[in-house]
């Protein structure tokens, strides 16, 4: 959806390293944001991105070891909603995807329209741009299952590749929303990544039960709501916890007990809250720090091989 970060141009040149051409989407898809949300004030850099992406391009020009960035596909909304105006009300009218019961759990429960229009919109760019590969960021760990889920289901003739997530030095998970945070709530947005690694040190000890798993994340982040409660208004970043999430890694689906052989995928999301108080000249980020930011992150995990006690055989073919 446009203001590229290192996350994104790591998407583009993963497939510069697997295909002859690369196609690049910008597009703000209305459709995935819901009445409320923050469509409005979402960051739109088309033409500081077509500079990052002509820099980027120049980096492979004339090589014949890797392929090359061939275009740069900008559509408009009435090149994509051609028949009717968009709607994000959900039982508006239009042509719409939907896959379910997936695209309602987790980020779809919080955000009930944010699949469908994600669905929609990448069903339109596969038709027109009819790609062999696309590209996905792990990130977004749910919307790579909706994604691959719709590709089997309607029977596209396209892989879903899904690249790593790109941190910045202290783990936070690039995002184009990361702009919102300023200085204050960008020091605090770290307790979900923060959390997540606390999750998985414990698995990498040997505990596979869900209870205490998650247990581990809550600590941590009741912990850095306590030091931030105790602050005075001026000072502290408050935030809340919309999930934690331990699920299968083949179909999604909550787990009870992580199979070490299989592993789990570990999800959460939190919302940064609006500023309560600012101080003389401080860096709020775009917005002013007035609005929530929501914030979401995974990990995989996996127990090495020499590590793993289950004698199981079964085979797990993971898209993620």
């Amino acid at each position: 959806m446009g203001a590229l970060h290192q996350g994104h141009l790591a998407l583009i040149r993963q497939a510069v390293q697997e295909n002859n051409q690369v196609y690049v989407s910008i597009y703000v898809n209305p459709t995935q944001f819901g009445v409320n949300e923050d469509f409005g004030s979402y960051p739109q850099t088309l033409q500081a991105d077509l500079e990052q992406l002509r820099s980027l391009a120049a980096e492979y020009w004339r090589s014949d070891s890797v392929g090359q960035i061939t275009a740069v596909f900008t559509p408009n909304t009435r090149d994509m909603y051609p028949s009717l105006k968009p709607t994000s009300e959900m039982d508006g009218p239009g042509s719409f995807v939907t896959i379910t019961p997936l695209s309602s759990i987790l980020e779809g429960a919080s955000r009930p329209v944010f699949f469908r229009g994600v669905a929609t919109v990448c069903m339109k760019l596969f038709n027109i741009v009819q790609p062999d590969r696309v590209y996905f960021g792990q990130k977004d760990v749910q919307q790579t299952y909706v994604i691959q889920r719709m590709v089997n289901d309607f029977h596209l003739n396209t892989q879903v590749r899904v690249v790593a997530t790109v941190r910045e030095k202290d783990g936070l998970a690039m995002s184009s929303r990361n702009v919102y945070l300023g200085k204050r709530r960008r020091k605090v947005a770290t307790v979900l990544i923060r959390a997540l690694r606390a999750v998985r040190t414990e698995f990498m000890n040997g505990d596979t039960r869900r209870e205490m798993l998650l247990s581990a994340a809550q600590r941590v982040v009741d912990e850095e709501l306590d030091r931030q409660t105790a602050l005075p208004p001026q000072w502290r970043s408050l935030f809340e916890v919309d999930y934690f999430s331990l699920a299968d890694p083949m179909h999604f689906t909550e787990l009870d007990e992580v199979n070490p052989a299989h592993g789990a995928i570990l999800s959460g999301a939190i919302k940064m809250l609006p500023i309560e108080e600012s101080q003389e000249d401080e860096d709020l980020g775009t917005g002013d720090g007035r609005m929530p930011v929501r914030l979401i992150d995974n990990l995989r995990l996996k127990m090495p091989s020499f590590l793993q006690t289950s004698t199981s055989h079964d085979k797990i073919s993971s898209q993620i």
